[in-house]
């Protein structure tokens, strides 16, 4: 007999199948629990609701566990670049040399932009957030790429990716380089992914760019880490929007706009800037953990804490022994790296942080690299988006593929008026 969980309502009991995943998760499930009951479940946040199955991301917030399609993400980060890591939370397993250098070159012929896209990039102005251009452009392929836009066609969903995975790239460098004044870097194919963004960055046309290295695999390794974190808020928004059938690049858009809030893929930029503003403040560290402290106080410490994990994430210890290794070889000192480290002892020691599990999470350190790359802080979160962009992918991938696929549509618990009589307007009288 399949085993159920019983619920209670009004003298009436109601068995609910309770469905348990590969890692022992168990999920009540309650898709036809306002048919028979009419009743709905009340989920602020959706903390304790599984959207859907997944076979992508496993996540074990109290262990600090982490797997991509089953791989810890210490090996993954060690072991691939970032190109073959898109390939297996995309399709599922690791490709061999073939399906890897295959996939790598479905992703080049893709890389360059419709000149007519320069035109969009110029209409911005300067100072425009380099988050709302990214989401711009990248919703405007869907005018450039209209061979590639039914979500019902298998061939259109292929294409839709490789072209996403390709233009991201050069979307995002092109609205950097708008920014700064400077003329656009085309990708040049020969260079790997991660390679090429850097070149596209950085490069001028009047000198020869020196590429460090060390960035290369700096970069490599933040957008591995950052390639999928499975139901989050940017993930579930691509989902959502996905769910109604329309084509890869809106959905993708709706992930980035989700993605920019300084609650989630904006939270390295403002753990920068809380650092900057402590480091002006006399290294005074006493004062803004008492400040984090005090529920009168809006103060948080940024970088701290995370929704699922409950204990250190796995990804920051990854990143943070990478920016040990960088300053060492480069032979430099961060301030900011150093009060970094002496905010994580003091938080650490700290009742009030361990009693609530307060550890140092991925944007705590991830905005310390990109500082030493020179990448500028209003560019942290589109490179988070870079990253990230495989995990949506493959998401969207999952959700098209599903025979249970269905509009999403949340329910609400209605707390408005009742029933209202209408009053003519001739007889409402002003208040107040």
């Amino acid at each position: 007999m399949d085993p159920t969980a019983k619920l209670s309502i009004d003298d009436q009991t109601y068995e609910l199948p309770l469905l348990t995943g590969t890692e022992g998760t168990r999920a009540i499930d309650i898709g036809k629990l306002q048919r028979t009951t009419g009743c709905i479940t009340l989920d602020e946040g959706y903390p304790n609701t599984g959207s859907t199955k997944s076979a992508i991301t496993f996540l074990d917030g109290e262990k600090g566990i982490l797997r991509y399609r089953g791989y810890p993400v210490e090996v993954i980060a060690e072991r691939c670049d970032f190109t073959e890591t898109a390939y297996l939370l995309i399709f599922g397993d690791l490709p061999t040399a073939e399906q890897l250098e295959e996939f790598r070159t479905s992703i080049r012929v893709h890389t360059l932009l419709h000149e007519g896209m320069k035109r969009i990039f110029a209409g911005f102005p300067p100072d425009a957030q380099p988050m709302a251009i990214l989401s711009s452009v990248v919703s405007a392929l869907a005018i450039y790429c209209k061979d590639s836009l039914d979500s019902r066609s298998e061939e259109m969903r292929e294409l839709s990716m490789y072209r996403m995975l390709a233009k991201m790239p050069t979307i995002a460098a092109f609205g950097y380089k708008q920014s700064i004044g400077q003329p656009f870097i085309y990708p040049e194919n020969h260079l790997t992914y991660c390679q090429n963004f850097l070149h596209m960055m950085f490069a001028v046309p009047s000198e020869r760019y020196q590429m460090d290295p060390d960035f290369v695999d700096a970069l490599n390794l933040l957008l591995i880490l950052q390639a999928d974190h499975s139901q989050n808020c940017s993930t579930s928004a691509v989902r959502m929007v996905g769910s109604s059938n329309v084509n890869l690049f809106s959905a993708i858009a709706s992930g980035i706009c989700a993605l920019w809030g300084e609650w989630h893929g904006g939270a390295n930029e403002a753990c920068i800037n809380m650092l900057e503003m402590i480091q002006a403040d006399g290294r005074n560290l006493k004062k803004y953990v008492d400040l984090a402290k005090d529920k009168t106080k809006e103060f948080r410490l940024m970088g701290f804490g995370h929704r699922v994990y409950k204990n250190y994430d796995p990804r920051a210890t990854i990143i943070k022994k990478f920016a040990h290794k960088l300053l060492k070889k480069h032979g430099q000192r961060d301030p900011l790296f150093d009060l970094a480290q002496e905010l994580e002892e003091v938080a650490l020691t700290d009742p009030y942080f361990i009693e609530r599990k307060l550890y140092p999470n991925v944007d705590f350190y991830s905005g310390i690299i990109y500082r030493l790359m020179n990448i500028p802080k209003n560019m942290f979160t589109v490179l988070f988006a870079l990253g990230r962009l495989p995990g949506w992918i493959a998401h969207w991938r999952e959700m098209h593929q599903s025979p249970t696929k269905a509009i999403h549509r949340p329910m609400d618990l209605y707390v408005g008026h009742t029933l209202r009589e209408f009053v003519p307007l001739i007889e409402r009288t002003a208040k107040g």
